[in-house]
């Protein structure tokens, strides 16, 4: 899997639909070409699904941020969301019952 589709499964908990689409069965909606590390709402749709998994966002400037304990920085906020969310969910700090 790559960063998108392991944090569009294991923090969002989307299943893929089509190659291009995602299905957000908590909401009842498909997301299309979710590209978070270049869309800023996309980005949105992580922080927000983090702090109801009990995660605390925290933004430094627009290129730094931070998932309780782990930073990660970008090019832009976008970036740095994903990066962060990624080093969280790739390192399987995610506890299994969220996933």
């Amino acid at each position: 899997m790559n960063k998108i589709e392991i944090i569009a499964r294991r923090i969002l908990g989307w299943k893929l639909n089509r190659w291009d689409r995602w299905y957000d069965e908590e909401k009842g909606i498909f997301i299309y070409a979710f590209q978070p590390e270049e869309n800023l709402d996309h980005a949105l749709l992580i922080v927000e699904r983090m702090e109801k998994l009990g995660f605390s966002y925290e933004a430094k400037g627009a290129y730094k941020v931070c998932f309780n304990d782990v930073w990660a920085t970008g090019n832009t906020l976008a970036q740095a969301i994903t990066t962060a969310a990624y080093e969280i969910a790739d390192n399987s700090s995610v506890p299994d019952e969220w996933l």
